[in-house]
């Protein structure tokens, strides 16, 4: 399982880039929560919690396929959606 920590990250992209991969993606927050993006349950969960998820301030993103991360990787380092 390869990890990639995010910083200042668009939850709502996020998401968007979960939707899209071809593995599981799981958040780890600072808290030691660990978060299946996939999951309907926890997007509905984490727009009803209390906790600001406009904008993620540091976690840890976890991709089963190395594909993903790598796509993660160009997210997180060039903005957009990866596809570089």
């Amino acid at each position: 399982m390869a990890r990639t920590d995010i910083h200042n990250f668009d939850f709502q992209k996020l998401l968007e880039f979960a939707a899209t991969a071809k593995g599981e993606v799981f958040l780890k927050t600072s808290e030691g929560d660990v978060l299946n993006l996939k999951s309907r349950l926890t997007q509905l969960l984490a727009l009803s919690n209390a906790i600001d998820w406009g904008k993620i301030g540091e976690a840890t993103v976890i991709c089963k396929n190395p594909e993903d991360e790598s796509r993660l990787f160009r997210m997180n380092l060039y903005g957009g959606d990866g596809e570089r």
